[in-house]
């Protein structure tokens, strides 16, 4: 892998050394006899430091496919109004992985949207999808023409093949693929996790403010894949299919697509180990908001308001003095999609598991339940680890998010009980008490 984030990068195949052209892009005759083509990931006239490309030196262009066609939806979609808005606590079971031996999915097959929000024809807005699968793609490759996918992996690793190279993506490691780039998965067994589109803004590095020039993910964590070539031609046609405004095509060509020898930009996919995640964390009195565990950021035009931020909630220690160290209950302008890859979060350890969700949406209050608040209002205030063995993640979008049909009603994974973690809680309240504090 190459190392660090957003930078200019260079790769070529060992078995053609000299590949990438020397002081251009676009010789009239690209060594190798190959062809050079453009891959941007924003407008050409974008201010330099956010300006997204690569150039990638292939085999045959991207261009030598046949017409696209319209293919199956299955549950993938993007339409926000197939259900009555729900404003309710939303709480999944894990999501149920098909067997092989019935029925065999790969990821695109695989791939349920859940809950989002926006436009994908104006660029913008998000979605989160759920994706369940059995089986590798065989001679069929994918591309998002709509946004980027923030892969999380959940249940079983993902061998991710891209135009740019390979990359092996395990549980407690996330990866991105942005917007037009082809790739396959490739499954080793059931497998599952959870995505975050978002059309319309690239992931980011959030800023650090007070904190200065290191923490949280530090640019050197994040990996992009190496050229690996392969000139192959499919026997009975290489499958591509494009998501474009929300929907499938389908279209077919005779090679492979991942034909790049070579390539050079600042436009790449990439991965992250969530274990390198800095934590930083309150170490005197009252509870951090969870900001300080974003990992990547897709920003709005509005200062401080995301489109989508990732965040984590790593191992750390609890230190906090005089203080409530679950989170605080809140009511919310910004939606709240929580998954688990492992372990149990701290804040509700029965009802939410690996594998499952739960959507707070905006206003809508939330916190931890009864069982959670008692304990935590009596324990004994000493240094403590906190999440260890587990990784709870959230998506979190200024977009108010509504739910599919297949969320709330075809996948029957909606737990009906989840308010009632809630019910035992009771009042405390002493009109007659007196400060203890001398």
């Amino acid at each position: 892998y190459l190392t660090g984030f957003g930078n200019e990068f260079a790769s070529e195949d060992p078995r053609c050394p000299g590949a990438l052209p020397e002081g251009q892009n676009n010789p009239q005759v690209c060594p190798y006899g190959l062809y050079a083509e453009q891959l941007s990931g924003s407008a050409f006239t974008c201010p330099r430091q956010t300006n997204k490309r690569s150039w990638l030196y292939r085999i045959l262009p991207s261009v030598c496919h046949k017409p696209f066609a319209p293919m199956e939806q299955g549950y993938l979609t993007h339409n926000w109004d197939e259900v009555e808005p729900e404003p309710n606590q939303l709480r999944w079971k894990p999501f149920i992985v098909p067997k092989s031996s019935e029925k065999k999915v790969d990821f695109v097959m695989g791939l349920h949207t859940l809950c989002g929000a926006g436009d994908v024809r104006s660029h913008n807005g998000i979605a989160v999808h759920i994706y369940a699968c059995n089986i590798s793609m065989t001679d069929k490759c994918f591309y998002n023409a709509d946004g980027d996918f923030l892969i999380v992996p959940q249940l079983g690793k993902l061998l991710i093949t891209t135009e740019f190279g390979k990359m092996m993506v395990e549980p407690n490691e996330i990866c991105v693929i942005q917007q037009g780039m082809c790739f396959k998965v490739d499954v080793f067994g059931e497998t599952r996790g959870y995505i975050l589109e978002v059309f319309g803004a690239h992931f980011e590095l959030p800023d650090l403010g007070p904190i200065g020039a290191n923490g949280l993910a530090n640019p050197r964590d994040f990996l992009v894949p190496v050229a690996c070539y392969e000139d192959y031609k499919a026997p009975s046609g290489y499958t591509v299919v494009n998501k474009y405004q929300g929907k499938l095509f389908v279209a077919q060509q005779g090679f492979s697509p991942f034909n790049v020898v070579a390539w050079h930009g600042n436009y790449t996919p990439y991965k992250y180990n969530l274990k390198n995640f800095m934590v930083i964390n309150c170490v005197a009195f009252d509870h951090a908001d969870p900001s300080i565990f974003t990992v990547v950021t897709a920003k709005s035009t509005r200062p401080g308001v995301a489109i989508a931020d990732f965040v984590i909630f790593p191992p750390r220690w609890g230190v906090a003095n005089h203080t409530f160290r679950p989170p605080y209950y809140h009511r919310n302008c910004m939606s709240e999609f929580m998954g688990l890859i492992k372990g149990h979060y701290e804040a509700k350890e029965q009802g939410f598991q690996p594998g499952g969700g739960s959507l707070h949406s905006i206003m809508t209050p939330h916190g931890p339940d009864a069982d959670c608040f008692e304990k935590a209002s009596t324990a004994d205030l000493q240094p403590e680890r906190v999440a260890d063995g587990t990784m709870a993640f959230m998506f979190e979008s200024s977009f108010s998010m509504a739910v599919t049909k297949w969320g709330l009603e075809t996948c029957n994974r909606l737990d009906k009980n989840y308010q009632n973690c809630w019910e035992p809680l009771k009042s405390h309240f002493n009109p007659n008490w007196k400060s203890s504090a001398k």
